[in-house]
């Protein structure tokens, strides 16, 4: 694969030199329209939410409740939605989130509404999603790997682990890692595990330090237009109450019925471990209420599509051939040219049997590239 890889960077080398004009969203050798390409993948490509935070320098009390004056001030996300987006029902109860951040932490505050709350574990890093539960996942370089998520119930029990790539790609949890100097806080608006009361909902807040979820021996405190991937998901659980206790309800084989996942940016599949599905996170030192700059999505994320394209379009291809494809127009693509926003972009595919690497250059120079396991970056020194 390193002869590949060379092969690549040099076949990009000497594209760089070539003129580029602007043609229609095509890819124009045969004309095939760029939703065509797409055909079948619709729902991994719908445009994933965003959100912008902005920076406060009041001190925040991390206590569950949503009060405090710089919280009154920020906004709340959409209400959340089914993991599937428009293919299942709007989730039963409304979600929400908001955030806000300075020189230390991300601070993320959560409204569940909810007129049963309950929870029973109570041991860090015990499996939180088998009880109701709040959830954050932070990608902050945006490159699918070396993630973190966080879980929390309505008893405040945190379940934190760390991803090196993600699990479609033959990798497991870094369970022993946790979110050092975490602060969190639960509030609940009724009586917890009590179902002989109706409650009205839980809170939740956090604050999230960025010297534990930076990779470094420096903390990468975020600067105006800091870019991070977040995603938000709440695991509901349908239940009945068996001799005063909340049971969850089971199917006939007599296991539990499936948890609905709701979250703020739908994934497209019941799985919210594809980092590349997830919003955005942009960061502004403009006080709250200031009017931002409107949101467009930036276009190296319209190139990495194509990227994430030939990335599924090689798994499917994998999957019958046992094998990685070593041709773009075997995998459906047509052509080594397509259109982005109007604008001419090269793409380029190296592949053995069991590993690839795929890339893209538009207009600026600069390259992407992804491989076997979904990694996404620049190629340096070829810009």
């Amino acid at each position: 694969m390193r002869n590949s890889y060379l092969a690549l960077c040099l076949a990009f080398v000497t594209a760089a030199c070539a003129p580029v004009a602007p043609a229609a969203f095509t890819t124009p050798e045969n004309n095939t329209p760029a939703t065509a390409l797409f055909e079948g993948l619709e729902h991994l490509f719908t445009e994933p939410k965003q959100y912008t935070t902005h920076f406060t320098s009041k001190a925040l009390n991390i206590d569950g409740h949503l009060n405090d004056e710089v919280w009154q001030q920020a906004a709340w996300t959409d209400l959340f939605t089914d993991i599937e987006g428009d293919k299942k029902s709007a989730p039963t109860y409304p979600t929400r989130v908001k955030m806000t951040w300075d020189n230390q932490y991300l601070y993320i505050a959560a409204e569940l509404k909810e007129p049963h709350v309950w929870a029973n574990l109570t041991e860090h890093d015990e499996v939180v999603y088998y009880d109701n539960d709040f959830e954050v996942f932070l990608d902050p370089d945006n490159d699918t790997h070396q993630y973190f998520e966080v879980e929390v119930n309505a008893l405040n029990t945190i379940f934190d682990l760390f991803l090196s790539k993600p699990y479609r790609n033959n990798n497991g949890a870094l369970i022993g890692w946790d979110v050092h100097g975490l602060k969190s806080a639960v509030q609940v608006q009724g009586t917890l595990n009590d179902p002989t009361d109706t409650d009205e909902s839980w809170t939740v807040e956090m604050a999230i330090p960025f010297r534990s979820v930076t990779i470094g021996n420096h903390t990468l405190v975020p600067t105006e237009g800091t870019q991070w991937r977040i995603n938000f998901s709440r695991v509901q659980w349908d239940v009945d109450v068996v001799y005063g206790k909340y049971v969850k309800r089971k199917g006939k084989d007599g296991k539990p019925l499936p948890e609905y996942n709701w979250v703020w940016s739908p994934q497209g599949v019941i799985n919210m471990h594809l980092p590349e599905r997830w919003g955005y996170l942009y960061f502004s030192r403009k006080p709250a209420g200031e009017q931002s700059i409107p949101y467009a999505m930036p276009y190296v994320e319209k190139q990495k599509q194509y990227l994430w394209l030939v990335y599924y379009r090689q798994k499917e291809y994998f999957g019958k051939h046992g094998r990685y494809s070593k041709s773009l127009q075997e995998l459906g693509l047509g052509s080594n040219t397509v259109e982005v926003d109007g604008q001419q972009n090269e793409l380029q595919l190296e592949a053995g049997t069991l590993q690839f690497m795929a890339a893209i250059q538009g207009p600026d120079g600069k390259v992407w590239s992804i491989n076997e396991n979904g990694l996404v970056h620049t190629i340096k020194g070829l810009q």
